[in-house]
């Protein structure tokens, strides 16, 4: 690619936000087998022990009640469709809590990755499956985080918030097709006004490295998980474990790779 990139595509969980998703997910369900589920928890293979590496294979990066029932379907629950809606709410109640309680921190080296790359003239959205995520965005602050590390940015201002940061956010809208179809970050190339091939898609999932792949993009995916293994299989442009490992300077020439 000649021309470089001019769009950046950032999911939210996991990339930007080390969120109580996760948690959610997990204590919720613990909740529901060990309560209102308790007559069919013996006929499911479920373990609150294994609810990591669940979350990480079937749940990542899926919408909520898609997310819900991936699971279930995991450890064979039964009616595992009719129950998801169930299952989804009773996480929803419990994940906004742990959000106002301020449950949650930005990654310090994608705050500063996405400052960088606005400041190399790159367009950057945020387009996450979680209609959670303009909760996150709205409270952390960009202008005290870059204030706090002596990071100097024509585009950082005062009281700025990580949300209005962005030149385009889609997070939260119901699309037709979840990811692994590329439809949210089709959209969000759109509303940048960047065509896909010059986009790039930051992702901490594997049906998010598939969308972007699928969507003609470039895919740079983070792992902080433990699961580089499992996203190394999706075949990502670029495999990190922290963004900081990005040169910044092959951005320009549509380059997206680890510095030397």
């Amino acid at each position: 690619m000649a021309t470089g990139f001019a769009g950046a595509i950032f999911d939210v969980d996991g990339v930007l936000v080390d969120s109580p998703h996760e948690q959610a997910w997990s204590d919720s369900l613990a909740e529901l087998m060990g309560n209102e589920w308790a007559d069919i928890r013996d006929e499911t293979t479920y373990s609150p022990d294994s609810f990591d590496r669940v979350y990480q294979q079937v749940m990542s990066g899926k919408p909520r009640f898609a997310g819900a029932q991936a699971a279930l379907e995991y450890f064979g629950v039964p009616d595992a469709e009719a129950r998801a809606k169930t299952y989804g709410d009773h996480k929803q109640e419990m994940v906004v809590k742990l959000i106002e309680a301020g449950q949650f921190t930005a990654y310090p080296d994608a705050l500063r990755f996405i400052i960088a790359v606005k400041d190399a003239g790159i367009k950057v959205a945020a387009a996450s499956s979680s209609k959670n995520a303009k909760l996150f965005l709205r409270q952390i602050r960009l202008d005290t985080f870059a204030a706090n590390n002596g990071i100097a940015s024509e585009h950082v201002t005062d009281g700025l918030s990580l949300l209005e940061f962005f030149d385009a956010d889609i997070s939260g809208r119901d699309f037709a097709q979840g990811k692994p179809h590329p439809e949210i970050f089709l959209t969000g190339a759109a509303e940048l006004g960047v065509p896909p091939a010059q986009s790039f898609v930051v992702e901490d999932a594997v049906s998010g490295v598939q969308a972007a792949k699928a969507g003609g993009m470039a895919a740079l995916a983070i792992s902080r998980a433990d699961d580089e293994a499992l996203l190394a299989e999706a075949e990502p442009s670029v495999l990190v474990t922290s963004l900081d490992q990005i040169d910044l300077s092959g951005l320009s020439s549509g380059r997206l790779s680890k510095k030397d």
